[in-house]
């Protein structure tokens, strides 16, 4: 049974699909990992306990991504929480590394209760999906500009990279994103802007950090971390995975992101979730043409976080060797396709164009209350607009 799968994914493996999984951990890493920096030193971390948060978040990613994807067949790609750790920047101050170690692990165990009850998906289940693919195409805009904003500073690099990708698209599509990185990349060695010269192979070891409890931890950052995390990262994450055109189950998906998080807490990992701008990279067009064939990106991804958790200074260095400019084109130009057709389903219903229209704009505007991101005020908008011009609106399952 075992090398039936294994022949099977040997038999499904493409290049096409390695590469969406490598540009779905490098923009991922790159767009957030400050945001991480940032979080641990919050809680006092050294650099030794930074370089095991980066053990354990890799580790945890990257087993969720590989065995859930082989596991259903379908690309998943786990994320570490981003609203998670910016929650920590302003929200943990005075509180102790096993205090907030504590936390992590309420938080974890939370996320694993509200993902194997059932009880997130029955909620999402009621979400029209135009409302969540309207959410999805918002989030993924800002990336989508960011390749042509990236033209104002690096007009040869970011414009060469937009032509290859045409051409590409035109000639070659499954390899046009792989020919634009491998160009940039080119381009960039000419133009002197990779910084490889800082690159050092040094593996990161794990350091268990025995947890505490107390009330104000719980109240003031597991309970933060459970909300946001859920809110911002996991709701999008689904509709990530619906607009995509996938029906992975969405309980165990959640439940096991929980589970991992409690169990390597104490190692660093604050908070996983489903990923959901960089899990639409794996899940797009772009990694292979035929939708049964993409888990093998989401398998790729999760390789390359197994990396970056084995060899955190090591990839981390690798990573911010190549310029920004190359990293907002790639992803833009990678996100193209799943924004298209994130607006096509978001506008094709006309009873729920407005509402997933103002779901999109609220979500794509970046706006930011509470502590909770944009995504979830631009489907809350969306909803209430929902039942306001329609007077409700019907529910996932009867679509």
């Amino acid at each position: 049974m075992a090398s039936s799968g294994a022949m099977r994914f040997l038999n499904d493996l493409s290049a096409s699909a390695v590469i969406a999984g490598f540009v779905t951990v490098l923009v991922g890493f790159t767009s957030s990992a400050v945001v991480v920096f940032q979080g641990a030193t919050a809680v006092g971390a050294t650099p030794a306990e930074l370089a095991s948060w980066w053990w354990a978040l890799g580790l945890g990613m990257g087993l969720l991504s590989i065995v859930l994807s082989l596991r259903y067949r379908q690309p998943v790609v786990a994320a570490w929480s981003t609203a998670g750790a910016a929650l920590l920047i302003t929200g943990a101050a005075g509180v102790s590394m096993p205090h907030a170690i504590g936390a992590f692990m309420v938080a974890g165990l939370l996320t694993a209760v509200v993902g194997f009850t059932g009880w997130f998906e029955r909620a999402m289940s009621r979400i029209p999906l135009s409302l969540g693919a309207a959410m999805l195409a918002g989030l993924l805009l800002r990336f989508g500009l960011d390749a042509f904003v990236a033209m104002k500073t690096q007009m040869l690099l970011a414009g060469a990279m937009f032509a290859v990708y045409l051409l590409g698209r035109r000639w070659k599509p499954r390899y046009a994103v792989l020919l634009a990185l491998a160009s940039g990349i080119a381009i960039s060695a000419a133009l002197g802007l990779l910084h490889l010269d800082a690159l050092r192979f040094k593996m990161a070891r794990p350091i268990w950090t025995t947890p505490q409890w107390s009330l104000g931890a719980i109240v003031g950052v597991a309970l933060p971390i459970f909300v946001v995390t859920m809110a911002s990262q996991n709701v999008p994450g689904v509709a990530a995975i619906r607009a995509s055109g996938y029906d992975t189950p969405v309980s165990p998906l959640v439940g096991w992101s929980g589970a991992v998080t409690l169990v390597l807490a104490p190692f660093g990992a604050f908070a996983l979730n489903l990923a959901a701008i960089t899990a639409a990279i794996s899940m797009g067009r772009e990694s292979h043409e035929d939708p049964a064939r993409r888990y093998v990106a989401g398998v790729s991804a999760g390789v390359f976080y197994l990396l970056i958790g084995l060899f955190g200074a090591t990839v981390t260095a690798m990573f911010t060797a190549f310029p920004r400019e190359l990293i907002m084109s790639i992803a833009g130009l990678a996100l193209m396709g799943t924004i298209g057709n994130g607006l096509v389903t978001a506008l094709s219903e006309e009873r729920q164009r407005e509402p997933a229209l103002i779901t999109f704009m609220v979500t794509a505007s970046g706006v930011t209350l509470f502590g909770v991101g944009s995504a979830f005020w631009g489907l809350v908008a969306g909803v209430l607009a929902a039942l306001v011009l329609n007077g409700g609106f019907r529910a996932a399952a009867s679509r």
